[in-house]
Parts: structure tokens; sequence; C-alpha cells
């Protein structure tokens, strides 16, 4: 027996139209108006926009960093996923030094296995080239298997995971080689470095100082640098949550000249500024890069507004307030990263609600693009033959955040307070129901891997 949800208004990236889905299994098989009841369970969902399940390509499930590890596991976070209208999410092989990019891959695919609440696909983290740049003919068996992005950290290099311009480049050209693709996180290493040591120094160590060690310069910095390497290597960029108005200048003007560059940012650089550094919760803030100021927010949103922006993801990467507590008189000694990844469709849906963005734009970013970008095939839009990834959400609900409607293992939130107008109140994976009204209905194991395609771009 399928589904047939009725009287509902398909949202694409392109158009809103009043249309029936019937999905059969865990397809999609027919999209029209006014579709007869057949062997179906019937669903009004009048008053209601049906949409793609949304997929997050920026996540950290129990992830080590400053000490601890990200709160969230691959079965918390994915059900927060799920409850938040995400039905894919992509997270992080790491490698350490030393180890080849399969074994890095496989240890995080088993930390999936039976524990996924949503389907997942991975990016594998590039840290150690090792003796003569053997690790860089991994890349097209990962790109086979699946695993076409290669993140790199242009910063980070006390611990160890940072990697220089000369290791950036080749990795930039070969995964382009090879149908792949290099992503970066985009901050200077020796400006952050210098400036993190020059406040200690000086004894201030208050939240503040965390924003000023990580400005907006030596973000653009690295952001500018990269693009001008890619452009020139004739290789696809991706730049992760970009945040500020010099880097997204640099971006815009390389993709009018035809270069492959693509741009994401994050909820937490749409809505906040560094003012939030000054606040006497400031700690939950600390993320890196930083949240920056008035002026490249602004620039993040006209670039979101008219299509420099690709995509909107979270980099979900939460810590419990007693973990973020450990800084709260030294900057230096917070986790960084924050939550989101039950946050961001609704944030995007509210922004659409009260007419910042187009209801289509945010389907775009949060859904379409991801699945051309990353050569997720079955994902990504409501069209027959695609996975019968659905929400349904209620434009007329108005929701506050806080720990009663939230599904992650945090005990806090940088959206705690936050009114959301509008709200999903039903997710579909592959057919499946398994979120319903801020209710988790679904079983771990749910989700699975998503071998993506090599990419042409």
């Amino acid at each position: 027996m399928g589904i047939l949800f009725k009287n509902g208004t398909v949202v694409t990236s392109t158009t809103m139209y009043q249309a029936d889905v019937r999905i059969q299994g865990e397809k999609i098989t027919e999209v029209g108006q006014d579709l007869c009841i057949k062997d179906d369970q019937a669903v009004d969902v009048s008053g209601k926009y049906i949409l793609p399940g949304a997929i997050d390509l920026h996540t950290h499930m129990s992830d080590p960093f400053g000490g601890t590890v990200s709160s969230d596991s691959e079965f918390t976070g994915t059900r927060a996923a799920a409850c938040g209208g995400v039905t894919t999410v992509f997270d992080f092989a790491k490698q350490k030094k030393g180890m080849h990019l399969p074994e890095a891959v496989d240890i995080k695919k088993k930390a999936y296995e039976n524990r996924a609440c949503v389907d997942y696909a991975l990016h594998c983290i590039v840290t150690d080239l090792m003796e003569d740049d053997q690790v860089l003919e991994e890349f097209a068996d990962l790109v086979k298997d699946g695993v076409n992005t290669f993140k790199c950290y242009s910063v980070y290099k006390k611990e160890g995971i940072m990697v220089d311009n000369q290791q950036f480049a080749a990795i930039l050209e070969q995964a382009g080689k090879v149908g792949g693709m290099a992503t970066l996180h985009a901050e200077d290493a020796g400006v952050v470095d210098y400036l993190t040591e020059k406040y200690v120094k000086e004894g201030k160590l208050s939240p503040w100082y965390h924003y000023m060690s990580r400005p907006e310069w030596a973000a653009a910095q690295a952001d500018i640098s990269a693009i001008h390497m890619a452009m020139h290597l004739h290789a696809p960029l991706y730049i992760v949550h970009m945040d500020n108005k010099e880097g997204v200048e640099a971006a815009a003007k390389a993709k009018m000249e035809g270069y492959p560059v693509f741009v994401e940012t994050c909820p937490q650089y749409l809505e906040f500024t560094s003012e939030v550094y000054k606040r006497a919760d400031a700690v939950k803030f600390v993320i890196s890069p930083a949240i920056k100021n008035e002026e490249s927010r602004e620039a993040l949103w006209k670039a979101l507004q008219t299509g420099v922006i690709d995509t909107v993801a979270t980099d979900h990467c939460p810590f419990t307030t007693e973990e973020k507590n450990w800084g709260k008189d030294d900057f230096t000694k917070i986790p960084n990263g924050c939550g989101g990844i039950e946050n961001r469709y609704p944030y995007l849906l509210s922004a659409a609600h009260d007419g910042r963005l187009t209801y289509e734009r945010v389907v775009q970013v949060c859904a379409e693009n991801p699945a051309k970008i990353f050569g997720c095939s079955e994902k990504g839009s409501i069209q027959v033959g695609k996975d019968a990834d659905l929400v349904i959400y209620d434009p007329q609900m108005t929701v506050t955040g806080g720990p009663d409607i939230m599904h992650t293992a945090c005990d806090h939130s940088i959206w705690d307070g936050y009114e959301y107008h509008g709200y999903p109140v039903q997710t579909y994976l592959r057919g499946k129901l398994i979120a319903d009204h801020g209710i988790y209905i679904g079983q771990a194991g749910d989700g699975r891997f998503v071998k993506r395609s090599p990419l042409h771009v």
C-alpha cells in the first residue's frame, strides 16, 4: 500500500503549486492534481506545504575536539535531524596521522551502522598525504565508493589537522581530476595563532577575544587565497561556513568568471553578529570561524538572496554547558562549536514566511543544490523516481525554540527562545514516517549510507 498526500502545496526550487503526491515503497511515483485514491493511505495535507527532505552537508557527530567529544552521537544527532525536517546528513571521516583514507571512512561508517535515524553520507578529512603523496592515490577509489569530497583545514596547526598551501594545491588538483572536490575550512592559521598568542600574553581572555583573534580579515585572507588557487589549477572548490564580506565578494567574482567555486554558510552567521561575544552567555557562541560583524552578516544575506551562496548547512557540533564553561575565563579553553541540525530548515522557512527569502530559495539551498553539487542523485527534490524523503510543513504554526521541543543530546542551544513562524510537522524518510508533530517515531538503523556519484563540475 502506498501513501497519497492530498491537497498540498508542492515546493520546488523554482515554483510552488497545488498538487497531490503519491509514494509507493521508498519512491515518489506520481505528482499531479486530483490524483485518484487507489490502494493508498490518503493523507490530507490541506493548507500545508510538501517539501523535499533537507540535506545537511556539514555535521560533526561524536567528534573529538577541545579535550572532549561533541555531545550528539550518530543516533541522537540524526534523531534531531529527523525532527527538523532533515533526511540526509553529511558527516566527516577524519584521517589521523599515518592512517589511510579508506580506513578513516570505514571507521565512520561503522559508527553509523544501526544508529542512523536518517540517511548519511561522508566527507573525508585529509590531514596527512604521507610519503610520496601516496594518500592522493586513494582519492579515485574513494570516489568510486561514493565518497567524493575531501575536506581540508587551513587552520588548527597545533591540533595536527592543518594542511599547508603546497598540500592543499595537490589535494585540490587531484580531487578534481578523479571526479571529486576539495572543501575548505578557511581561516589563516598564521594570523589566528599570532592574534591568539598576543591576546593571551596581554591577559585578554574573555570570549570577546575569541572573535578578535579570528577576525573578518583572517577568514577573508584564507578564502581569497583558496579561490585564487582553485581558479589557476582549474579545480572545483567548496568553501564551508562562509562568514565574511570579503570572502563572499571573492567568491562572487569567481562565479561571474565561470569558475566552479561553491559557497556554504550557516544560520548562526545569518542571525547573529560578533556582539554575542559581549553577552553573559557568550561561551555558547564560541565557534570557529567566529561569528562576524553586522557588515558581514548583511553581505551574507544579500549573497543568499542573489544566489552567490549555494547551500546553507549547520556545522552542527554542540558541547554541553559545563564543557563550554571550561573557558569562561579563558577563551582558548572553550570547545568550539554549536548545535543547529534541528533548527536550520525551520529558521530559513521562517525567514521565507516573513518575506526575507522565497520558499523556493529555501528548498534550493537546503535540498536541491546539496543533492546536485554533491552527487546525491536520488535526493533533493520532489520528482517521480526520487526517494520519498518528504517534509510536511505547516505555515500557520508558531513555535518557540527551547529544550522542550529539541531532540539533541545537548543541554542548551543558541536557538533557545527563537520564535519560528511555520514549522515542519512530519518527516518521511524513503516513505517511512519517522517524525510526527515533534515526536521522533522512527528507529535507530532506519538511515542508510548514501553512495554518491562522481562529480562533474
